[in-house]
C-alpha cells in the first residue's frame, strides 16, 4: 500500500515543472500529502491540491516568501507553519481548511490580508501574534476554539468582526490590539477570559448582543475608555460589567406622527434614543431570508435624528432595522 502511495505521488509530482517539484519536500502518512519543508525562491506560492496538510515550519523564516494560496483539500496548517515569514503580505485560505496551529503566522508582520474561511474550527494561541499590519479580521462561527493569543499586539486591527456561533474569547487573543475603538461582541459568546482585550488603549465601545457572558476582571484591564453597550431584553446585566459602565442601547424607529412614511418619492422615519448614541440603520427585501445590508450610519444628537432614502421600486418589499455600528 505505501509503494502504490509513494507511486502515485511521484507520477503527481512528475506532473509538474522540474522548478515547481524542486521547490518542496512532502510526507505521506495513510494517505495524507503534507509539505514538510519548502526551498523555493519565495514570491507568490500556490500549494497544489493534492496536499492535505502543511506541516510544522514548512515555510518558517522563508522571508522572501510573499503570497501564498492554500486550497481547499488542505485541512491543517500546522504550529510555526509561517513564522517568522517577514515578507509576506497575503494569504488566500479556501474553505477545508480546519485548522490553524499555534504560531503559524506569528512574527508576519507584513501580512495585511487574510481571510479565515467557514470552515476552521480552530485558530491556534498565538497564531497570528504580532501581525501588525492586519487591519480587518473576521473569526467564522464555525471556532470552537480561539486560542490564547492568537491576536496578541496586531496593532493594526480596527476591524474585528466576531460571528455568532463562537462560545469563549479566550486569554489575551486580543490583547495589546491598540487599533480597536469598537467592536460587537454576538450572544454565543458566555465567557471572556483574563486580559481577552488588556491594553486596547483605544478601545471605547463594546456591544454586547445578548445576555451578560462571563468575565474575568482583568478582561478589559487598561481600557480607560470603555462603556458597554447592550440591547433590552437581555439578562444579567446592571449598571457596571468588569468595573466599566454598562449602558442599555435604546434606538427606536418611530412609527407615529407625519414623519413616518413616504413623502416626495422618499421614505422616511424618525429614530429616537440616549443623546448621542451611534445607530445603523440596515435594510432588507426579505425577511424570511434576511440579508441586513448597513444603508447610514447617524448619530442621535439630542436624542434623534431623522432618517430617508429614496423609495425603492425595485423590490417587492423593504423592510428596516437598526444596528450597533
Amino acid at each position: 500500500m505505501k509503494t502504490k502511495i509513494l507511486f502515485a505521488i511521484l507520477a503527481i509530482a512528475l506532473a509538474l515543472p522540474a522548478r515547481v517539484q524542486a521547490q518542496f519536500t512532502y510526507t505521506t502518512n495513510a494517505g495524507a500529502i503534507t509539505v514538510a519543508g519548502y526551498a523555493g525562491p519565495g514570491g507568490t506560492v500556490v500549494i497544489s491540491n493534492f496536499v492535505t496538510s502543511i506541516g510544522s515550519d514548512a515555510f518558517e523564516n522563508r522571508t522572501s516568501l510573499t503570497s501564498v494560496t492554500i486550497p481547499g483539500s488542505v485541512t491543517n496548517i500546522g504550529n510555526y507553519a509561517f513564522d517568522g515569514c517577514t515578507g509576506l503580505t497575503n494569504v488566500a485560505m479556501s474553505n477545508g481548511v480546519a485548522n490553524i496551529g499555534g504560531w503559524a503566522f506569528d512574527g508576519c508582520v507584513k501580512l495585511a490580508g487574510v481571510v479565515i474561511p467557514d470552515s476552521v474550527v480552530t485558530i491556534g494561541g498565538s497564531a497570528f501574534y504580532g501581525c501588525t499590519r492586519l487591519t480587518s479580521i473576521a473569526i467564522p462561527g464555525s471556532v470552537t476554539n480561539m486560542g490564547d493569543a492568537a491576536f496578541y499586539v496586531c496593532t493594526g486591527l480596527t476591524n474585528v468582526v466576531i460571528s455568532n456561533g463562537v462560545a469563549v474569547v479566550g486569554e489575551s487573543v486580543f490583547n495589546g490590539c491598540t487599533g480597536l475603538t469598537g467592536i460587537t461582541i454576538p450572544a454565543s459568546v458566555t465567557n471572556i477570559v483574563n486580559d481577552a482585550f488588556y491594553y486596547c488603549t483605544n478601545l471605547t465601545n463594546i456591544y454586547f448582543a445578548g445576555n451578560a457572558p462571563g468575565v474575568n476582571p482583568t478582561a478589559f484591564a487598561g481600557d480607560s475608555h470603555l462603556i458597554v453597550y447592550y440591547l433590552p431584553g437581555a439578562t444579567g446585566w446592571s449598571s457596571a460589567f468588569a468595573g466599566y459602565p454598562a449602558v442599555l442601547w435604546n434606538p427606536l424607529i418611530q412609527t407615529a406622527g407625519g414623519s413616518f412614511g413616504v413623502q416626495d418619492g422618499q421614505f422616511g422615519f424618525n429614530v429616537t434614543g440616549t443623546n448621542n448614541f451611534t445607530v445603523v440603520v440596515e435594510a432588507c427585501t426579505s425577511l424570511a431570508n434576511p440579508v441586513w445590508t448597513p444603508i447610514a450610519t447617524n448619530t442621535l444628537a439630542n436624542g434623534s435624528f431623522y432618517f430617508s432614502e429614496t423609495l425603492q421600486t425595485n423590490s417587492p418589499g423593504r423592510f428596516y432595522g437598526l444596528g450597533f455600528p
